[in-house]
């Protein structure tokens, strides 16, 4: 082993929003000072966290009805310190602009779902005191859409709140390693630097990369799917494989004033179709997401298919896996549908039926396929119970973090952030400081 080789307390391998995030966390809040960051792109944030390749929400639980309290408890807390960093991100003057707030609902058509929703508000909001419930009257006004052209005689009722944060992700990349070279100066960043191989040496991890051989005491991975391809290599998450979940947009011209979403579908874990204003354009609405399975670990790369099928697993067990989920009767229609969604011509007037939930009067010509956009979500299966695992994703080992997918989405980040470095003073024998009363007293 040559001795001269960069050496590191701390090495996170991945740009995105998780892996920045533990960066600035790291760089503000301890004193490690040998940290390091390696990303394969030639920029921050190109993969999911690209604003292209996400739904650009900022998910706190209000109006996600899949969310149980429990759960919506949890990822409120979390996604306001991401709310509370952008806030002072927005004080301090930043000439990045991270975020547009707009409102946000989420609508119940019918007698059933209206009176779920009308019970979901008693619980939710005692979690919540900024949400409250509407009814057509004010839906119209704040909506006017949602309103126009539907039969008056279908109850609609809506949870609102103004809080809705729409994010651009990558910009969030950037602020977080603005803010933690700001912290630390001696920290180490070097993209285009691809990952080759990992092995543990005694105490230390050796990274070969196109860029050299990096030594780090200690690692984190936060490089989504292909988190659990390096896993793998190590020996971990032999009983895991992934299933990548593709989702595509439509777009429109300003057709809502917020975002607008739908009751989510029993039994299936991707998000509901919603309607959101784009970022950084207020005049244009995006819809969606649909969800299908792709063989790539990254969306329009294939270069990633045979990566994918190396994390996959190409043994008896994952393919019955692959099978028991996807041949479920509900989820089955599901895919389908949505693979048809994509289609030329045929799409289109498919996935309408689904907006016109949200929006009655809404035109064919009004809405076009979003080309180029959208992202994939790495789900992990479970082939020792054949099941889909729901949430987080992350595997822990010998001074080793694998960060595969946060839950939900980059929303959790700095959750999650707090959580490892947590975990990384223990690897590191406690001889540095978390200072987790100033973070808590910055973002909590």
């Amino acid at each position: 082993m040559n001795d001269s080789i960069t050496e590191y307390d701390v090495l996170i391998v991945g740009g995105g929003v998780v892996g920045t995030a533990l960066l600035y966390t790291l760089s503000k809040y301890t004193d490690v000072k040998k940290l390091g960051l390696i990303e394969k792109y030639s920029d921050f944030g190109l993969v999911n966290s690209a604003s292209t390749k996400n739904s650009q929400t900022l998910h706190f639980g209000d109006i996600e009805t899949n969310y149980t309290f429990e759960k919506a408890k949890s990822v409120k807390r979390m996604a306001d310190m991401v709310m509370k960093y952008l806030e002072k991100e927005k004080l301090s003057g930043n000439e990045l602009k991270i975020f547009s707030k707009y409102s946000k609902m989420v609508l119940a058509v019918g007698k059933t779902q209206v009176e779920d929703l009308g019970k979901r508000f008693l619980t939710f909001s005692q979690l919540f005191p900024n949400l409250r419930i509407i009814k057509r009257d004010e839906i119209a006004k704040i909506e006017p859409r949602v309103v126009e052209g539907r039969d008056p005689d279908q109850e609609i009722l809506a949870l609102m709140t103004s809080d809705g944060y729409t994010v651009d992700f990558k910009r969030l990349c950037q602020s977080f390693i603005e803010n933690a070279k700001k912290e630390n100066p001696d920290l180490t960043i070097q993209l285009n630097t691809r990952l080759l191989k990992i092995s543990k040496e005694n105490n230390y991890y050796i990274i070969k990369t196109n860029n050299g051989e990096l030594k780090a005491a200690s690692v984190v991975i936060a490089a989504g799917g292909h988190s659990l391809l390096i896993a793998k290599s190590l020996g971990y998450g032999k009983n895991l494989s992934v299933l990548s979940m593709a989702g595509s947009f439509y777009t429109a011209p300003k057709i809502l004033n917020g975002k607008v979403y739908t009751i989510q579908v029993a039994k299936l874990p991707f998000a509901a179709i919603h309607g959101d204003p784009e970022v950084h354009n207020e005049n244009v609405t995006r819809f969606g997401p649909t969800a299908k399975p792709i063989f790539q670990l990254e969306r329009h790369k294939a270069s990633t298919f045979f990566e994918y099928w190396k994390t996959f697993g190409l043994g008896l067990s994952p393919i019955l896996s692959l099978f028991n989920i996807i041949f479920d009767k509900v989820l089955f229609n599901y895919i389908i549908l949505n693979f048809l969604y994509d289609l030329p011509i045929i799409g289109k007037r498919l996935f309408i039926k689904q907006v016109k939930m949200i929006v009655p009067s809404l035109k064919l010509k009004e809405i076009r396929y979003a080309r180029g956009i959208g992202g994939t979500r790495p789900q992990i299966v479970n082939n020792t119970t054949r099941k889909l695992e729901m949430g987080e994703a992350k595997l822990t080992g010998d001074k080793i973090i694998f960060n595969i997918t946060p839950s939900p989405g980059a929303s959790t980040c700095l959750g999650n952030a707090y959580s490892d470095t947590s975990m990384l003073m223990d690897f590191l024998g406690n001889k540095y400081k978390f200072n987790k009363e100033a973070f808590e007293k910055d973002l909590m």
